[in-house]
Order: C-alpha cells, then structure tokens, then sequence
C-alpha cells in the first residue's frame, strides 16, 4: 500500500506529467532501446516511428497518476494492455527495466524539479503499478495454458490455405504443425504471429484479429498490405507475409487475445460497423451470429475505397440473402465507373449520422466498430450525437489505444 504522502506527491504531479508526457516517454524509449535493444524484438517499430506507442504510454502513466489512490478505476485499460502484453509474451522480467528507465526518462525532461523526493515516490509507485499489471498478465497466461489445447507462449502453426480476399487483403489459414487442439476464442480476439526476416536485424511481432467464427480446426488471419505511401514506409511483416510467406510455412503465433469481444449472452440487435481491414474481427463476430444467434438482428455496415478493395463482399452479400436477420450496407469513398453502373455500393462518400439513421430502424442497439483512427472517431461522434449510450459503444484501434474525443 502506498503511504497518503506518497500519493500527494504523484497527485502533484499530474499536472506535469498532462504537459510533458509525450516528451517523457518518448525519452524513455530512446533510453530503454539504447541500454536494452534485445526489447526491440518485441515492441513494433512501426508504431515507434508514427509516435503512437509514446502516446499511448503518455496516456497510461497519466491515468495512472490521476487514479493513483484508486486504480481499480483504471482497471479497463489496464486489463486490454495486459492482454497485448500477454500476447506479445512480455514477462516480470521486464518490468523493472520498463522502471529504470522510465524514472531516468523523468529525470532527463524535468530536471531539477523531478527533485529526490519526486523520484523516489514515482519508484513506490511504479512498483505498485508494474504488480498489478503482472499479477493479471500471470492470469491471462495461465487461463491460455489450461484451455483445452492452450499453450503459454507461442506455438508453431503451418499456413494451410493463402487466399486472396481483394487487391490488398489475403487470408491466412493457419493449423498447429504438432496436429494437437486448439482453443476457442472469443469472436473480436486476436493473435500475434512471429517472424524472422532475413535481412531484418531483430524479430517483428504483429497482432492480427482472428477474422473467422470460433470452434474451426484453423484460425484465420486476413492481412491488410501496406504498401509505401505518401512518405510512409512500407509495412515490413503485412508485405513479407504478402509476398514470402507460401502454403505449407510456418508461423509462431500466440493464443488468442482481446478483450473486444461480441457479447453473445445478449439477444439486443447489433450493429457491426467497419473501415477498410477493420472488417476482420466484424467477419469474426457475423459468422459467430449467423452460426449461434441466427435469429438476432444484425445490420452489417461496412466502408471502403471501392470494390477492389473491399474484402470478403460476396460472403457477407451470401449471408444476407441466406439469413432475414441480416442487412448489410456498403459506403465508397471514390467508388469506380463500374461500381456505380453496377450499383455495387449504398452510399457515395462516407458513413454519416444522416445515413445511419435512414438506413437503421433506431438506435437501440450493441454497436461494435473497427478501422482506421479517422474513421472510428467520425463513428464514434455520430454514435454519441445520436444519443447512444456509451455502454452500447465497443470499438477497437489497431495497434496501441488511442481517444476517439479529442
């Protein structure tokens, strides 16, 4: 327990940490790298160089400062993080390295106001922080390891089928090469595959949403490529997988993780709304519904480019017609000529409040989300501007947590 004076101290400090935190952590980076580069086998680079790992630290040590006398309150984000690090394979041992660093990280950016005092409570509380986060870690990897056919760490899967879903997204098929069980998931859960690419100085690890209904004797992935584009570099794993990676390979991947994931005990109609590759874990819980809740209603709402781009259309427009339940809408952004001869689309531009609304009954209903930051906060707002409770509001980002308030 910390002691009250402890507490008053890193209260004291919010107001620093709200200005500088973004410096802070990215400091804290550079130092940990710099004394530990063995941990870029394990961070994504990726998101390093777009600033969005930093943020996302900058938020959580924030709210962990600003909730420090109660961090249950904090303990939502604090278990989807947990659930990251269990799948990434992040152990105890790195915790103090992750502090060490961290406070150094303090010291640098405030200087001489980060006094004694500052740091050594900023240590009694990482220390509290850092336990809580590896007790429920330990949790999460032991509830994988004891599901009937769970493992701890990352297990050797053999890619069955490569299947190409539209110019930029391909389906990955993937079996355990020791022919044994594998455990359910949850629809909305993810996985992170492992690789070593030549040429590459250090292991890439990459989170993909499980993009098929549970209870299969295969998990499937669905990749988005990344291709360069306007100053932004290609995406090393999505490209390798892509263009290297054949039937019959073999990719290290984690258990399933996540805790966005489709509430099957409700019988509430759903909304599954997604932008571009955001439709993977939206495929995972449609096929889930039709499979186990055929009866309840589901509206399928998806947004992209065009139809070149649009993955997994037929399948979505075969269920629709096999089950009443089951509507299913498309927004194009720039549509093609031949799109709009074919009226392969339901609106031009993209998802609105106006749209929603006209092709919706009312807004009494669980609304999942997934996309691209842009689109999720446009989402977001609408659903909020429409009156929907935040409890009916689930949504996902790729990659470290974001806001969709700004």
């Amino acid at each position: 327990m910390l002691s009250q004076h402890t507490i008053d101290i890193i209260k004291s400090t919010v107001p620093v940490l709200k200005e500088h935190g973004r410096t802070i952590t990215t400091r804290f980076y550079q130092l940990m790298f710099t004394n530990h580069p063995e941990l870029l086998n394990i961070f994504n680079h990726a998101n390093q160089k777009q600033g969005r790992q930093q943020t996302a630290l900058a938020n959580s040590v924030y709210a962990a400062a600003a909730n420090i006398e109660n961090l249950e309150a904090i303990l939502p984000v604090v278990k989807q993080i947990a659930h990251k690090h269990r799948s990434l394979g992040i152990k105890p041992e790195h915790y103090p390295i992750v502090g060490k660093n961290l406070l150094a990280a303090i010291k640098d950016v405030l200087g001489d106001a980060a006094t004694d005092e500052i740091i050594n409570a900023w240590a009694e509380a990482y220390g509290v922080i850092a336990d809580v986060f590896i007790n429920l870690e330990e949790e999460l990897y032991r509830e994988a390891e004891q599901l009937p056919g769970g493992w701890r760490d990352f297990r050797n899967f053999v890619v069955d089928r490569k299947v190409k879903e539209s110019d930029v997204i391909t389906s990955f098929y993937l079996k355990p090469q020791d022919g044994g069980l594998i455990p359910p998931f949850q629809p909305g859960q993810y996985i992170s595959v492992k690789l070593d690419i030549p040429g590459e100085t250090y292991t890439h690890i990459r989170q993909y949403s499980l993009s098929d209904s549970p209870g299969k004797d295969y998990y499937r992935i669905s990749v988005k490529r990344e291709d360069a584009v306007d100053g932004k570099p290609a995406g090393i794993v999505s490209t390798y997988l892509h263009d290297h990676i054949k039937e019959g390979d073999v990719l290290p991947i984690s258990a399933p993780a996540g805790d966005f994931v489709l509430d099957t005990s409700k019988e509430t109609p759903v909304v599954l709304l997604s932008g571009g590759v955001g439709l993977t874990p939206m495929i995972s819980m449609l096929n889930t519904l039709v499979e186990r809740q055929p009866q309840r209603r589901v509206h399928f709402i998806h947004a992209a480019r065009n139809s070149r781009v649009h993955a997994m259309k037929e399948h979505v427009a075969a269920l629709a017609d096999k089950h009443e339940a089951l509507t299913f809408h498309a927004a194009y952004s720039e549509p093609t000529e031949e799109d709009r001869a074919e009226r392969r689309f339901d609106k031009e531009g993209f998802i609105d409040l106006p749209w929603l609304q006209s092709i919706l009954p009312d807004n009494n209903a669980d609304f999942y989300f997934c996309g691209p930051v842009p689109f999720m906060k446009n989402v977001y707002q609408a659903l909020k501007d429409w009156g929907v409770p935040e409890e009916r509001i689930h949504f996902e980002f790729f990659g470290p947590k974001g806001s969709l308030s700004e």
